[in-house]
């Protein structure tokens, strides 16, 4: 078996051109284990959202996707969130469902309890639509209070990076 130089310095069309040179290039990918046993309406709607194939939200028309959605709030040891996919700016949001939904009381039970918890953003009770977020550190105080529907399985890197570049002061990101 021949290795990529060898194969390259025995093609006359790609020899001609000098030595192979390769970047690696960034991993900038997040994976997630997601918990459909625990909490299927959350994973449902995340899942739904990640594919971007439910067309658009009623109410505010905007498409029901993930796409160009920032993270609009990261709180280094906190977590990071985003998901917003109305206004961006964590302010709004749509689920696949029409209106927001139901918190699942298995995925209420689950901790907070390591950086790396997925987990659904909301403004109380039985409110959940887009917003979804990280955690960067375990954080008990969210306990009973947010849906806990998967955790992060490859990419904590990528967290961690997003995380060493949030402002020291204040919670909205400056870099993309």
């Amino acid at each position: 078996i021949l290795s990529l130089p060898e194969l390259v310095a025995n093609d006359f069309e790609w020899a001609a051109k000098g030595p192979i040179r390769a970047r690696p290039q960034p991993n900038c990918r997040v994976v997630f284990e997601l918990y459909d046993d625990v909490a299927p309406l959350a994973v449902e709607n995340f899942s739904a959202l990640c594919r971007g194939d439910r067309g658009t939200d009623k109410g505010s028309g905007v498409p029901l996707t993930y796409v160009g959605s920032p993270f609009h709030r990261v709180v280094k040891g906190f977590v990071m969130q985003g998901g917003d996919i109305v206004k961006g700016n964590g302010s709004g949001g749509a689920s696949v469902y029409g209106k927001k939904f139901k918190d699942e009381s298995k995925g209420l039970k689950l901790k907070h309890d390591r950086a790396g918890v997925l987990s659904m953003g909301n403004s109380g009770k039985n409110s959940n639509s887009s917003q979804y977020f990280i955690t960067l550190a375990p954080t008990p105080q969210l306990d009973g209070k947010h849906v806990v529907f998967g955790r992060v399985i490859a990419g904590m890197d990528v967290v961690r990076f997003v995380e060493a570049v949030a402002p020291e002061s204040g919670e909205t990101p400056t870099a993309p």
